[in-house]
């Protein structure tokens, strides 16, 4: 099959390398793919760049998301058949439950080999049905962003109609947090640097942004807007330098979903508001098979369209990340591996 790798040499996206590599024989319960789309997220370009774990064995190929089209199934394989369409979950082996050490070594993209390649084999047990109302390219965007939104909002709180959801920027997970929180009824606050990107959610459905370049308390502002009672919910994706801000912002026994951490992952946090505003904060990582089977399920109900920002072709798959390295998108970056 053809890959795009990180090379032996070392890590950064001047040591991606296009490659071939031999095709793997079927083991029990396995099945091979052909790739038709890849979707890029944030710790993809940690990954290349070494900075989410630069201990992990190289060469290896990036990318968890994706989907592609069954065309071999080895013994034993009774969850698929030759032609179906599916997606990879981001831990091949955390099907339900609580996350442990042992599951969570088995994610995609790092340590395992991950999606930016043509016919990768997985277990059955790894993957799951790709919502038929979808294209590929919107269905290659699932596996993290869109569980990722899911268990923060549903699988790991309680996100109620009327409810007062804040969510910050308009990447992958935030646009999907965004279309499952106005699925479900809530009231949407969406912030950015960008009045063109905040025109663009308002158009989608946003009840109401901020801008916090030109608002850096943004916090205060979500107050102000929700009557000095603050957020049921916010979708924390800045990390250390934006927390402060959603700790204010966040009502008494409310909920922050740490996700990411573009903004950095040390500095002064003041820890009053968690412990006197009873908050809970609670980190997120990605989620289980199960939560990907009921969100999909979702996706097919409420026809919801995931939003795809660039696409580009395999060859083109640096200029994808750069792209992302520059923060220039507005929801998913798609690589087409067909």
């Amino acid at each position: 099959m053809k890959a795009i790798q990180v090379a032996q040499a070392g890590w950064g996206l001047e040591n991606l390398e296009w490659v071939d590599r031999d095709d793997q024989p079927l083991a029990h319960g396995e099945v091979r793919l052909s790739m038709r789309a890849v979707s890029l997220n944030y710790r993809d370009l940690l990954t290349v760049n070494g900075y989410y774990n630069p201990k992990q064995p190289r060469p290896l190929i990036p990318c968890s998301d994706g989907v592609g089209e069954v065309t071999e199934i080895g013994p034993g394989v009774t969850r698929f058949a030759v032609g179906d369409r599916v997606c990879p979950i981001f831990a091949q082996g955390w099907l339900s439950g609580e996350p442990t050490k042992p599951k969570l070594k088995t994610t995609l993209g790092g340590p395992l080999d991950g999606t930016l390649c043509t016919a990768p084999v997985f277990h059955e047990n790894g993957l799951v049905l790709a919502p038929e109302s979808l294209s590929d390219d919107e269905a290659s965007t699932l596996t993290c962003a869109a569980v990722t939104a899911w268990s923060a909002l549903f699988t790991q709180s309680d996100l109620q109609p009327g409810d007062t959801l804040v969510v910050q920027g308009t990447g992958g997970v935030s646009m999907f947090a965004m279309q499952f929180g106005l699925m479900a009824g809530a009231r949407v606050i969406v912030t950015s640097s960008s009045d063109e990107k905040l025109e663009k959610v308002r158009a989608m459905g946003a009840h109401e942004t901020i801008n916090y370049k030109t608002t850096p308390e943004w916090g205060a502002e979500v107050k102000r807007l929700t009557g000095k009672v603050g957020a049921d919910h916010i979708i924390e994706v800045g990390g250390a330098g934006t927390l402060n801000q959603s700790l204010r912002a966040i009502r008494i026994g409310g909920h922050v979903s740490m996700i990411g951490v573009l903004s950095g992952v040390a500095d002064n946090i003041n820890l009053i508001p968690i412990l006197m505003q009873n908050v809970r904060v609670q980190g997120v990582i990605v989620g289980h098979r199960e939560s990907f089977e009921a969100m999909n399920k979702t996706i097919e109900l409420h026809q919801i369209k995931p939003q795809i920002s660039h696409t580009f072709g395999f060859s083109e798959a640096r200029e994808a990340f750069e792209l992302m390295a520059n923060g220039g998108h507005f929801g998913k970056i798609v690589v087409r591996t067909k």
